[in-house]
């Protein structure tokens, strides 16, 4: 493997009961009522949220109490690198009167708080739900004693993988959109010794069913930040209950001892009446053949998927001035529900020369039918 490749897969790890088969023997039929990309209208280039000095990822939003939308999103300084998204993120609240945008930054929601805290230095990922009067933003946070400097390549010296295998899931709650956000003292899932998920917890996917309980989704491997990474399963009576494994095996595994860079990651994941949904991005393209293209698939019981023959999403965007552009980077998939149904489609995308290097990054918006 060339140094290139080897770089771009550890940037590509930026933060997400199929076992060892091929992925064309699970696909069904997408069902009817589920047809994203026909779904989507032209993406405003004005929309989503950015800011000038800040790289910017991890689109999720909820209505708020006060009637508007609030985007909770990942942010760092673009003094440091793109890279430093695991060393030097934290999470941030935006603003807007619709669900396209544009989004206004509020407030930092997660900032550092020392060492001492698994989310010492770094929060990323944010996904935010409603479970019952509180609004719950989960997260993964990341620490290291040492601190980066902003002239430092952290991939490069080692310091990102030390912090990226600090990496663990956590959550905030609060009555009100506007905080103030209690914060759980210690993760919420931890890695397990000797199982697949022996590394990290990270890249975590909530959904709070009808009675209360919640069903999460989380990311992890049985090594570190090399390929593949994996997806399990875990379920709480409630969000400040214990959070206890579905099944002691990854959800899917497509990768072989021939092809390791065979995976997916940055689920999204709902509740459907009577089963699950989720949408997720294939990293490497060998699944819906796309590069970073996107995966559909169906779950009575959120631990035996099936996966849709249709591709969910694609990197080509229809923007709303005419014109279409493939982007480098389309990832973290988030839908907007409102009153049962999907209105928006958001991800994190960004431009440069190349995938993970880029001059801006910001979250888009794309409107659904």
């Amino acid at each position: 493997m060339s140094s290139s490749r080897r770089d771009f897969i550890k940037l590509f790890s930026a933060g997400i009961g199929v076992s060892m088969i091929d992925p064309k023997s699970v696909c069904i039929p997408m069902p009817e009522k589920f047809n994203l990309l026909e779904r989507m209208l032209p993406a405003p280039k004005n929309g989503g949220f950015a800011m000038d000095d800040y790289w910017v990822w991890d689109p999720s939003v909820i209505k708020g109490e006060d009637g508007l939308y609030h985007m909770f999103a990942s942010r760092w300084s673009k003094d440091y690198g793109f890279g430093n998204w695991v060393t030097n993120s934290q999470i941030v609240r935006a603003v807007s009167k619709t669900p396209a945008g544009p989004y206004e930054f509020a407030e930092v929601v997660l900032p550092a708080r020392g060492n001492a805290f698994f989310d010492g230095y770094a929060t990323h990922n944010a996904r935010i739900v409603k479970s019952g009067e509180y609004y719950v933003l989960y997260y993964f946070g990341a620490r290291h004693d040492e601190v980066p400097t902003p002239e430092q390549d952290v991939w490069a010296t080692g310091l990102a993988q030390k912090y990226w295998m600090n990496k663990r899931v956590g959550m905030a709650w609060s009555k009100s959109i506007y905080g103030p956000w209690e914060r759980s003292e210690k993760p919420i899932i931890e890695p397990r010794p000797g199982k697949w998920d022996t590394s990290i917890t990270s890249n975590p996917s909530p959904v709070v069913l009808p009675d209360g309980k919640v069903y999460l989704m989380y990311k992890s491997s049985p090594k570190n930040y090399d390929p593949p990474l994996m997806l399990g399963a875990a379920m709480a009576k409630s969000f400040k209950e214990p959070y206890e494994r579905l099944s002691d095996e990854p959800l899917f595994q497509f990768h072989s001892d021939g092809q390791m860079d065979n995976d997916v990651e940055d689920p999204f994941v709902w509740y459907n009446k009577d089963h699950y949904e989720l949408i997720m991005k294939d990293r490497f393209g060998h699944i819906c053949g796309e590069e970073g293209g996107g995966i559909h698939g169906t779950s009575k019981d959120g631990i035996t998927w099936d996966l849709s023959k249709a591709k969910a999403y694609s990197k080509t965007i229809l923007w709303d001035d005419g014109s279409t552009t493939v982007q480098a980077n389309f990832e973290r998939p988030f839908l907007l529900f409102e009153n049962g149904k999907a209105t928006h489609f958001f991800a994190a995308t960004g431009s440069g020369s190349r995938p993970y290097e880029f001059d801006r990054t910001w979250n888009m918006v794309i409107p659904l039918k």
